[in-house]
């Protein structure tokens, strides 16, 4: 009896390990299948979700142009996972394919990961991938939450834990009738994580500490600050300044390590007719 199930277990596990990988909503077949050219809409930057910042127009626009610079980056990373015949950045305002195709915005909360969903027009969307030849769309969205965290300070010694103001990136890809493909974040892994993009706010430890306050008070990061995180490079084994940022390309990597497709099941381009 224990023989025959380990070996029911050992046939049964290259199913299983197929099914683990697959982060899409479809099975992998289905999508080889259905996306062969895929559209990445340039990075988009919700405007009218819960960004706080007092300079807040001013950060959108520092948003808007970090955007354009990393973006490149990402049409990289998802063209290296070979699962689509065609990947293209799209010469499209974000903003303004944003506004024409959303249909509406919610703030979720699942099995405790906490980020901004989106859901889109039908029409609108159809029209936008049938007037640029595209068999899916990917949307990458920069939105601002608000939820608890726990900061701790420099010295380890002190800790707060209250409601931060995050920026967050998702994405997702969809196809003509605005059927969710795959997402990001992305519940098909076997251990769910989300980081944000990053905390637009800090506890001031040094303040509270100089006037012997018991109360930590919780301030925006400036601009500059922002900028230069946003910004920050990556650095090698030998500590030296490489060509990624490091914000950035963490999401990337994460979104695109859930990108991949198994090798027998990647698109190939439609035959063409034999010729008469």
């Amino acid at each position: 009896m224990q023989r025959l199930v380990l070996l029911l277990g050992l046939l049964l596990l290259p199913l299983l390990g197929g099914c683990a990988h697959n982060y899409y909503n479809l099975p992998q077949d289905a999508v080889a299948e259905k996306v062969k050219v895929l559209g990445m809409v340039p990075i988009i930057v919700d405007t009218d979700s819960d960004i706080r910042h007092p300079q807040r127009e001013e950060l959108i626009t520092l948003l808007v142009n970090v955007n354009r610079s990393f973006e490149r980056d990402l049409l990289r990373l998802v063209k290296n996972t070979n699962s689509f015949y065609t990947v293209t950045l799209l010469d499209a305002d974000p903003k303004a394919v944003f506004s024409n195709t959303l249909f509406r915005r919610e703030r979720r909360d699942d099995a405790a990961i906490q980020y901004n969903k989106y859901f889109w027009k039908e029409d609108a969307l159809a029209d936008f991938m049938r007037k640029n030849s595209l068999d899916a769309v990917m949307f990458v969205v920069v939105s601002g939450i608000t939820r608890p965290d726990k900061i701790t300070s420099s010295n380890l010694l002190d800790s707060l834990t209250t409601d931060y103001n995050f920026l967050v990136m998702t994405a997702q890809i969809v196809d003509a009738k605005g059927t969710i493909l795959w997402e990001y974040p992305n519940f098909r892994q076997r251990n769910l994580s989300y980081s944000p993009l990053m905390n637009l706010q800090y506890p001031d430890f040094d303040e509270a500490k100089a006037n012997m306050s018991p109360r930590v008070q919780v301030k925006f990061k400036t601009l500059e600050g922002i900028r230069r995180s946003l910004e920050k490079r990556r650095q090698d084994l030998l500590r030296r300044e490489t060509n990624e940022v490091e914000l950035y390309m963490g999401q990337f990597e994460e979104m695109t390590s859930m990108l991949e497709i198994d090798k027998d099941r990647k698109p190939v381009p439609a035959a063409e007719p034999t010729p008469k």
